[in-house]
């Protein structure tokens, strides 16, 4: 008979065991294997701690991962397999076995990247999601989207403009370039804002090739690009204190619609009287929705 384990060493492997993979009951299994040359079934689950009932399962589960043999006489005796040998037999057959799992999962993998990459592209062109309207309750998240939007407009820019506004060097730049890359733009001004301080602004906008009008009031504010994407701000009528919500669509159907909307404010409006010209540096992009970030 071998050394017996001290409960604190039978505990620690016992422990240290499972961290390699075995289960509690056969990690508790080999361990007393070890101290003994052989063991009857019915006996061995005595001393390890193991259900009667589970004792055979739990033989043939360590016989297969190569912590125990089968010792043939009258009666069926068990025992341990040198741990040097079983340890690293076991963690050899485990690393194959993860190799071949691994190599099945890169094949399997091919496949389901194609049938998801078609997906994904659906999804992107509004196709394959219902994300195609949002809102944007955070006032912050509406500057970055408005100027993702300018940056990638191509052929159309449309806009009700009204206060507050915002003067940031940023949009300017974007409006610019815009211009630059023949977009049209055309931007519906309210009356009293032309007439107040802001009128020089508006002039800028001339300036840099902007088609601006005016208008006695507009019913929001309002952006849109190309016909099919836009933004528009609502002032809550219900709370106190002001506050914007606005609504970011993708949507050909409500890109249109926006577009009749603003052509039939466009119709009753008429140009700005403006005083002398400034400068296309100073043109200013008068849009409101960076004014609620």
């Amino acid at each position: 008979m071998g050394r017996e384990l001290s409960e604190n060493e039978f505990e620690r492997l016992w422990r240290r065991m499972q961290h390699l993979g075995l289960n509690g009951y056969e990690a508790r299994t080999y361990l007393v294997l070890v101290g003994h040359p052989q063991f009857k079934a019915l006996d061995l689950a005595t001393r390890a701690r193991v259900p009667r009932q589970r004792i055979y399962e739990i033989l043939d589960a360590l016989v297969e991962k190569g912590f125990a043999h089968v010792v043939q006489e009258k009666t069926k005796l068990f025992s341990a397999v040198e741990p040097g040998l079983a340890i690293s037999s076991y963690l050899a057959r485990r690393r194959q076995e993860a190799e071949r799992e691994l190599t099945q999962q890169s094949h399997l993998a091919s496949g389901v990247v194609d049938d998801l990459h078609l997906a994904y592209s659906e999804g992107r062109e509004g196709r394959g999601t219902l994300d195609f309207l949002r809102i944007l309750s955070d006032p912050s998240q509406a500057g970055p989207q408005f100027r993702e939007m300018l940056a990638e407009v191509r052929a159309e820019y449309l806009e009700f403009s009204r206060p507050p506004y915002a003067a940031a060097p940023v949009e300017r730049e974007l409006l610019r370039q815009a211009l630059e890359r023949g977009v049209a733009c055309r931007v519906l001004v309210e009356e009293p804002a032309i007439a107040a301080e802001q009128n020089g602004d508006f002039v800028a906008l001339q300036s840099a090739g902007v088609d601006l009008r005016v208008v006695k009031s507009l019913p929001m504010k309002m952006a849109v690009f190309d016909g099919e994407r836009g933004m528009i701000a609502l002032l809550d009528p219900v709370i106190t204190r002001p506050s914007w919500a606005t609504v970011v669509f993708d949507h050909i159907g409500m890109g249109q619609a926006m577009k009749g909307l603003f052509a039939d404010y466009w119709s009753r409006a008429v140009p700005p009287v403006a005083p002398v010209p400034q400068g296309p540096e100073d043109a200013t992009q008068a849009q409101a929705f960076s004014s609620t970030s």
